[in-house]
């Protein structure tokens, strides 16, 4: 079940009910892709005030295999967490093996990257296996569309991925689980009404919008997804897929976006890009060298308490591996708390004055 509890403008603070537990949205989702947040466990998560996390389908099937789940009875005990679970259905992994997948009607012929084993992903194995997985919320299966596609290749896929997704409807069982649909359609305005045309009647619990952050310019993104808030049912969760940056979190809040997911705050950090409350920062950029400053003053997470940036650069330029966890921490920490306060600013009323000052100060960096 979800419900709004305040609004301001397009923007939307609500409430998700699942099966493990209730999040609060507009909500960003730690990535977990193999069951673990990159460098982290789950005490980090629980001291950020994480409500839940996003694992893969595709990677968990081929490791650590659906017999290990089974062992364990569900992810959840597998990896220890046991707050809500999002996973996606694999079909962006699938879309990235260009030369080792066949696309038909049945489903996605694809080789492992690991081994070249041949596999058959159809819809029903997708829902199969995240329910297998225990998924509070499972993406049912579709194909990923690139940038730029032609209008005809996207009618295509398109029309693939509904009937994926009328296929998915019909194979999930556990009730207590929740399943989102996918709206795909590129940046063509009808195919992504078509699209969700074809969706909205089979009540899905909430709704994916994918497609998106694939290399498009960002106006075409936010057009999109604006035009897809505007048609989704207003009792059902949005959910933009792969999203992204602060400015990109904070604009698409505004257009009624209310989950996202994003491998950034990690990856960045791994490479030594830190955000802040004033910014980006490139830590190893010499300037910060005898930098006896926090990270960043207004934070209070384990590295911004602890460490100062001239450490920091020191850590990274070295290549230890305490950079990667510091780096990882501070990143999730803050990306946690600018959702939390995207959340209060939405019910106190002040949504858009926060926004103008998000814009100003991540549209110049």
């Amino acid at each position: 079940m979800f419900e709004v509890l305040n609004s301001c403008g397009g923007a939307r603070r609500g409430r998700l009910f699942l099966n493990r537990g209730q999040v609060e949205t507009p909500v960003f989702m730690p990535v977990g892709t193999l069951g673990s947040v990159k460098t982290l466990v789950p005490e980090d998560l629980n001291q950020f005030g994480a409500e839940i996390m996003l694992s893969n389908t595709y990677h968990l099937f081929l490791r650590p295999g659906m017999d290990v789940i089974k062992h364990f009875k569900g992810l959840h005990n597998f990896i220890n967490w046991q707050k809500p679970i999002l996973t996606d259905s694999g079909g962006f992994q699938i879309f990235s093996l260009s030369k080792q997948r066949k696309i038909t009607r049945e489903g996605a012929h694809f080789k492992s990257h690991l081994d070249g084993q041949p596999f058959l992903f159809t819809p029903e194995l997708a829902v199969e296996i995240q329910e297998t997985l225990g998924s509070d919320i499972h993406m049912v299966l579709d194909e990923c569309q690139p940038y730029p596609i032609s209008y005809k290749e996207s009618l295509k896929s398109l029309e693939l991925t509904s009937h994926w997704a009328e296929r998915s409807r019909k194979a999930k069982k556990n009730k207590n689980l929740m399943q989102f649909g996918i709206v795909q359609g590129s940046t063509y305005p009808d195919l992504r009404r078509k699209s969700m045309d074809a969706l909205i009647p089979l009540d899905f619990e909430g709704y994916s919008i994918g497609g998106l952050s694939v290399g498009e310019p960002k106006p075409l993104m936010r057009e999109m997804t604006k035009l897809c808030c505007e048609f989704l049912p207003k009792h059902k969760p949005r959910y933009l897929m792969g999203v992204g940056t602060p400015l990109d979190l904070i604009e698409s809040v505004a257009l009624g976006v209310d989950m996202f997911d994003c491998v950034m705050p990690t990856r960045n950090g791994r490479n030594g890009c830190l955000f802040t409350s004033k910014g980006k920062v490139s830590i190893k950029n010499s300037k910060y060298r005898y930098d006896e400053t926090p990270l960043d003053e207004n934070c209070s997470c384990y590295t911004c308490k602890n460490f100062s940036k001239a450490y920091l650069r020191h850590l990274f330029k070295c290549g230890e591996l305490t950079a990667l966890r510091l780096f990882s921490l501070h990143n999730i920490s803050f990306y946690l708390n600018f959702m939390k306060k995207i959340r209060a600013s939405i019910e106190n009323g002040s949504f858009r004055d926060l926004l103008t000052e998000e814009q100003g100060l991540w549209a110049k960096k």
